[in-house]
């Protein structure tokens, strides 16, 4: 299969998933071969391949097609993630204003840590990551306050040897992070965590910018407006200081 035909087969698919999901009931072949303008062969196997994957159902009597439960916990996954970037997205703009570093919001996906969002900072040079970068749980100061806030379970995923066990305790009693030439030489990033109404982490908030800007030993103030600005973008979630 050509790269060209396998793009195609992927626009197929998710033209096929949006077709079932806008559906307002079960659907058939030949309907959905006619409405995305393929052969009913073509829309079976599609059809197929996606009620074997748990994307779709198909009606044992009727023979008809509907979304498939599998793709419930993936939705779930993506408004509590957006429900994130609508909390600390005030203050991502409010903390880049405040120390004219660029500022991340990341979460934890798939072992890792993952940048959600990027404002670039106000200095002459960039030290930003994009959207959707990954930054591994030991060597990042996001990653940090994941292993020191989240799922007790990342751990085991880290190669948490004594110093980095070390290292996240001291993270965890202090409330945030920094991992000074660890991502890239000369850069630096100050996070803490964002916790909803469960008091679970959902989200790491941070600062990026060069080593002579932000130390391996932040200034007071910075570290004030970090926790801060990850404070009130917790509340936002719900949460609540323990007394």
């Amino acid at each position: 299969m050509s790269a060209l035909e396998s793009l195609e087969s992927v626009d197929l698919v998710l033209d096929l998933i949006e077709h079932l999901a806008a559906a307002p009931g079960a659907v058939g072949v030949s309907e959905v071969s006619r409405a995305l303008g393929i052969s009913k062969a073509r829309a079976h196997r599609h059809l197929r391949a996606l009620v074997q994957r748990g994307y779709a159902r198909q009606d044992a009597a009727t023979e008809r097609y509907e979304i498939g439960a599998r793709l419930l916990p993936l939705g779930e996954m993506a408004r509590e993630r957006f429900g994130v970037l609508d909390a600390v997205r005030p203050e991502m703009a409010r903390l880049r204003e405040a120390t004219g570093q660029a500022v991340t919001a990341s979460v934890v996906a798939d072992g890792g840590v993952t940048v959600l969002e990027m404002l670039p900072g106000r200095t002459l040079i960039e030290f930003g990551v994009r959207p959707g970068a990954r930054l591994e749980l030991g060597a990042s100061a996001q990653g940090l306050v994941a292993l020191a806030f989240g799922d007790p379970t990342l751990q085991a995923l880290a190669e948490t040897g004594e110093a980095l066990r070390s290292e996240v305790e001291t993270v965890r009693r202090q409330g945030w992070a920094t991992a000074a030439d660890r991502v890239m030489g000369g850069v630096n990033a100050l996070a803490a965590p964002v916790f909803d109404h469960r008091g679970l982490c959902r989200a790491a908030l941070a600062i990026v910018g060069s080593t002579q800007l932000i130390a391996a030993q932040p200034t007071p103030e910075q570290i004030a407006e970090v926790t801060q600005a990850a404070a009130r973008a917790s509340t936002r979630l719900g949460w609540r200081a323990a007394a």
